[in-house]
């Protein structure tokens, strides 16, 4: 099995993996140059080295230049408190350009020789008279690279409709996909505003529950469902996943709350009964 170490160069962002040799004593926390399709950049290990099978390493592992010294991460602070300015600039140069755009970060590589603008916009646009201008102003290679909403959530930090900071800037390293099934799934309110983060995408945390649901809902009778219960037939009106009960309106029309075990469908056996004889 090849050797890799992980290599992370944004806080909470995905671990790309690196050919180790030759630095097999490196730890978690140290730091490193190495090469990537952006050039040179400062990388801290995030993962030390250790073997890993074939089937996980999906392309051809770039080695390691060298560790980073002390000056590198002197550089990396500097050009780091450079960035609140250099956004300013490009601000004020994309308003003399008139573009439909928004950028909403500047970001330098750890010694300057090559800054990244993210952005947001409608459309596709030709900016290179702009990537021209701001390349004569801050004399560095300049990279213009538009990202979608949810990347912008990332990059610019917030809190969460629970109050707490965004996911995705606390220990989300990437993306999963999310669907308005896994809010159906948690009978949860479909109305965008309730289900909808701070980016204006579907809460990355639906996804956190969801295979707790769809497993628990296996074991359930479906609202509308007749079902037996220990106070007589009734019809089922609602059922509460996480405390594994259902509500079941019975025949003199008064409902009841009764654990899942104690409800046997018409037709179908005794659930509780049989899972009971199983235990």
């Amino acid at each position: 099995m090849p050797k890799v170490v992980g290599i992370r160069f944004k806080p909470v962002s995905k671990i790309y993996y690196f050919d180790p040799v030759g630095f097999e004593d490196l730890e978690v926390g140290d730091y490193v140059i190495v090469e990537t399709t952006r050039g040179r950049e400062a990388g801290e290990v995030a993962m030390a080295p250790k073997e890993m099978p074939e089937e996980e390493v999906l392309s051809q592992l770039k080695g390691i230049i060298r560790r980073a010294e002390p000056w590198d991460l002197v550089q990396m602070e500097h050009y780091r408190h450079l960035e609140p300015k250099t956004l300013e600039v490009c601000r004020e140069k994309l308003a003399e350009y008139g573009l439909p755009m928004r950028v909403v970060k500047a970001e330098y590589n750890f010694d300057g020789s090559h800054l990244v603008f993210y952005f947001t916009a409608e459309k596709r646009l030709d900016f290179r008279d702009l990537a021209r201008d701001l390349a004569k102003t801050f004399k560095t290679k300049i990279e213009l690279r538009q990202i979608g909403v949810r990347d912008e959530a990332k990059l610019m930090g917030g809190l969460g409709r629970c109050g707490r900071p965004l996911c995705c800037i606390s220990f989300l390293s990437e993306f999963s996909p999310v669907s308005i099934r896994m809010a159906k799934q948690q009978d949860l309110p479909l109305s965008p505003m309730e289900i909808s983060g701070l980016c204006g995408r579907l809460l990355c945390c639906l996804t956190y529950e969801n295979e707790y649901y769809a497993e628990v809902k296996k074991r359930l009778p479906q609202v509308g469902e007749k079902v037996n219960t220990s106070y007589g037939p009734g019809k089922v009106t609602g059922i509460n996943v996480l405390k594994e009960t259902i509500n079941v309106e019975l025949e003199s029309e008064v409902t009841v709350e009764v654990p899942a075990e104690d409800v046997r469908s018409k037709g179908k056996g005794a659930r509780g009964k049989r899972r009971r004889d199983r235990s």
